[in-house]
């Protein structure tokens, strides 16, 4: 079997690190390039030591120009496009942007959104991944914005956890400050909400209803948990039907008819789905691991899918579950 020829660029942070968990095992990947400018020289199991054995690559600073089947950009937001203008790559390299830099579909890059745009990805040489907070969201509402039940203001609030935000020390995510606490951020201006709304259009071109999303920080490393309510004068059973028939191909998307938590999708590519209704309100929960789904795992069912392969290889993975 031929192997692709694969760079992570960026590879140093919570997505590069979790790209490497994942690809190192991945059959039908052959990782040639790890890069990382703050890390070059050193083993990746320096930087990531749970890969201690399962990955002798050194971290350079240097970027192929020649001999990549697939390149994964985990670069911080607002540098891959810069990146790219000082690095070319061939015409036949598969580029997978996990920044926001391409969200908007620009310069080619399709939105990687498998639910929504499978047919698109498949065979692409360009893919913007999602955002973390953007995928929960979406996945728990596109049934319903494609059904054309949203037609006032939908409110939804999402809690995530510390690795969301990032490798790079901040306050909000010191262990003193996370630890036994919970805060609000970026109140009904969260930068996914740009993806989000440009989805839901492109699912109903009259879908224009307000979306107030209030974003926690969790006191938890990694998950996200998405609750997302509006009016409604269906049934349970007929919304249900509704979500189970959207998402009855999808390999990683699945609607559950009895209570969930977040752990049933924690370090899995899963996004676990419960619809209820109370007092009127259709009632959305959705779990997903913020660093995978919400993520590298997505990145790589991108790959996947770009390369023609089973959506599910190498994304196997088991949940923590307790």
């Amino acid at each position: 079997m031929t192997k692709i020829k694969t760079a992570i660029i960026g590879a140093a942070g919570y997505t590069g690190g979790e790209l490497l968990r994942i690809l190192v095992n991945h059959p039908n990947c052959e990782l040639v390039c790890v890069h990382s400018n703050s890390q070059k020289g050193k083993k990746v199991s320096e930087v990531h030591p749970d890969l201690i054995g399962d990955c002798d690559l050194v971290f350079t600073d240097e970027v192929p120009q020649s001999g990549i089947d697939a390149v994964f950009l985990g670069l911080p937001h607002g540098q891959t496009k810069s990146f790219l203008d000082e690095n070319s790559f061939t015409e036949e390299t598969v580029i997978i942007d996990l920044s926001t830099d391409f969200r908007d579909q620009s310069h080619s890059f399709v939105y990687g959104l498998p639910e929504v745009n499978k047919d698109q990805i498949t065979g692409s040489k360009k893919i913007a991944n999602p955002g973390c907070f953007a995928t929960g969201i979406q996945l728990a509402l596109a049934p319903a914005i494609t059904a054309g039940w949203a037609t006032g203001t939908v409110h939804i609030s999402g809690i995530t956890g510390s690795t969301g935000a990032g490798k790079k020390l901040a306050e909000t995510s010191h262990f003193s400050y996370r630890s036994s606490n919970m805060s609000v951020y970026k109140l009904f201006t969260h930068q996914h909400l740009k993806e989000i709304r440009q989805t839901f259009k492109q699912l109903n071109s009259e879908f224009d209803a307000e979306l107030l999303f209030v974003p926690y920080r969790g006191n938890f490393p990694r998950g996200i948990w998405v609750t997302a309510y509006l009016p409604f004068e269906g049934t349970v059973e007929e919304a249900r039907k509704v979500y189970h028939e959207f998402y009855k191909n999808a390999a990683f998307t699945h609607v559950s008819d009895q209570d969930i938590d977040m752990k049933l999708a924690v370090n899995t590519n899963k996004c676990i789905i419960h619809v209820q209704k109370e007092l009127g309100q259709l009632v959305i929960y959705s779990a997903i691991d913020n660093l995978l789904k919400g993520a590298s795992g997505q990145a790589v069912q991108n790959f996947n899918l770009a390369f023609g392969l089973d959506e599910k290889t190498g994304l196997n993975l088991k949940s923590i579950a307790f």
